[in-house]
């Protein structure tokens, strides 16, 4: 009985054997194909001082070896399905091969057999990212935010903290957190509810603003700084969500009315223009030009909602601004006419170098989140030229999006992946102007974004970490008044 239990012992041991594989790669099948691997990182261009590009091989695989060589230094790890690289041998790569280009080797076991895969490479540049990205973490919903978070990640390593959080501040519904100058020192966010109001951040002191004047439509929505940092220029909007069932389009949100406005931040002053409360013109979305001089915003005719909600279309307006003055120009130009394009813009940022304003572009409205046919824009500013970006758009949804300090990155949310959860994804600008393949946030553990059931929402990129955190903020939120303007 013994001899035949080890009889059969043996033969399934040499079974496993059989097809199992090696520790290390041997007798090798080499494909011409790019390794199934998430996050895409295949043939990225990534700054020299971005966190591990950590990825995982989807399907069976039994071991993998990755390899990343460079002209004087490489790195190798062997592991099963994650793919986690060293966070100090990752830097020392990248620090040692800026400039030049590394290329990946994929090699996996899979059924007993060693595959090695097409190898790819990513292009190490000396360009900087920013070195913080803020976000809001929210349920891919319509009205729901039973646990809403704004939070703060080094994308140097893997930190993450959280800035506020509603779960602090009676649940209230906390719009996305934006910089001024790419800067720790300078942003803002609306908090809304009884208690709530724009909470700016100066240099780390919070205050708890009432940004709106007697006849104004509402209180601030969508804003951007001045470069002084003295004032906010903010439509101001009558906001109505809809529920349908459209194709992908779940939900519509339009505006009944909307205004531009400009805050004053020192003398708690609205400043308004007719130029930029005409009852018969939808305004919004509005960003000061880098250098302050002028304002740019999304201009469209009055139509009737909800019914033409499909007519709605938004075209790229620029109006002069005086800040020594706190005076509106005489005359609105139209730089993107949407009747020409057939679409509508929306969601503007111009660049810290004042060459490129990067937008959104759909077939209609204001809210295209929910549009998949919604891509990204980039217009020259000196030369009027527009970039349909193609090698970062997606058959999906790519929007919410902002530059870094340097101009040479911008961040963008995208739902390329599964058509409800936005994430955030980087994009390289050359000197030239032309942009690269994007990458997505990498995490530390590759299957993050499987995982997590919150979008990624208006991602923003800072050279500092902020100088408060979500205490502060609960403090802000109980004990200050909010200041009204005038």
């Amino acid at each position: 009985m013994r001899k035949n239990r080890l009889f059969i012992y043996t033969i399934l041991f040499c079974s496993l054997l059989m097809f199992s594989c090696t520790p290390k790669p041997e007798h090798v099948r080499v494909v011409n194909a790019l390794p199934a691997i998430y996050p895409d990182y295949a043939d990225v261009t990534i700054p020299c001082n971005i966190a591990p590009l950590n990825f995982l091989l989807r399907g069976q695989a039994d071991a993998l070896q990755v390899k990343v060589k460079g002209t004087s230094d490489s790195l190798i790890v062997n592991t099963s399905a994650k793919v986690c690289f060293p966070i100090n041998a990752w830097k020392k790569l990248l620090n040692a091969e800026v400039g030049k280009s590394l290329t990946v080797q994929v090699t996996a076991c899979i059924g007993g057999e060693w595959i090695s895969y097409r190898a790819f490479q990513w292009q190490v540049v000396a360009d900087k990212i920013d070195s913080y990205l803020s976000y809001r973490l929210i349920e891919p919903g319509y009205e729901v935010w039973n646990a809403l978070q704004i939070c703060e990640r080094n994308l140097e390593n893997f930190d993450e903290r959280a800035i506020a959080d509603n779960n602090q501040l009676n649940r209230s519904c906390m719009n996305c957190h934006i910089y001024g100058n790419q800067r720790g020192n300078l942003s803002m966010f609306h908090l809304r509810g009884k208690d709530g109001g724009t909470i700016l951040n100066r240099n780390g002191k919070l205050r708890k603003l009432t940004l709106k004047s007697g006849n104004m439509i509402s209180a601030a929505v969508y804003g951007a700084f001045h470069p002084s940092g003295r004032f906010g220029v903010f439509s101001t909007n009558k906001i109505i969500p809809e529920l349908h069932m459209h194709g992908s389009r779940r939900m519509e949100v339009y505006d009944t009315a909307s205004d531009v406005v400009v805050a004053d931040f020192d003398d708690n002053r609205m400043l308004q223009s007719p130029l930029l409360s005409n009852p018969d013109v939808f305004e919004t979305f509005p960003v000061f030009s880098a250098d302050g001089k002028s304002i740019y915003f999304c201009s469209a005719p009055k139509v009737s909602l909800p019914n033409d909600v499909k007519k709605l279309k938004y075209s790229i307006c620029r109006i002069a601004f005086d800040a020594d003055k706190k005076q509106f120009g005489t005359k609105v130009d139209t730089l993107w006419n949407a009747r020409l394009t057939g679409k509508s813009a929306c969601h503007l940022k111009t660049s810290p170098d004042g060459k490129y304003i990067l937008y959104t572009v759909a077939d209609y409205g204001t809210f295209p989140i929910w549009h998949r046919e919604t891509d990204l824009q980039l217009m020259n500013l000196q030369t009027g030229v527009v970039d349909k970006l193609t090698m970062v758009n997606s058959d999906k949804s790519d929007t919410y999006h902002s530059w870094s300090s340097t101009s040479r990155w911008f961040v963008f949310a995208s739902k390329r992946d599964d058509g409800q959860y936005g994430k955030p994804y980087f994009a390289y600008v050359d000197k030239s102007g032309k942009v690269r393949k994007p990458f997505v946030l990498p995490q530390e553990d590759p299957a993050h974004y499987d995982e997590t059931l919150k979008s990624y929402n208006i991602p923003e990129l800072s050279t500092s970490k902020l100088q408060f955190d979500a205490a502060d903020v609960e403090q802000t939120y109980k004990n200050l008044k909010a200041e009204s303007f005038k």
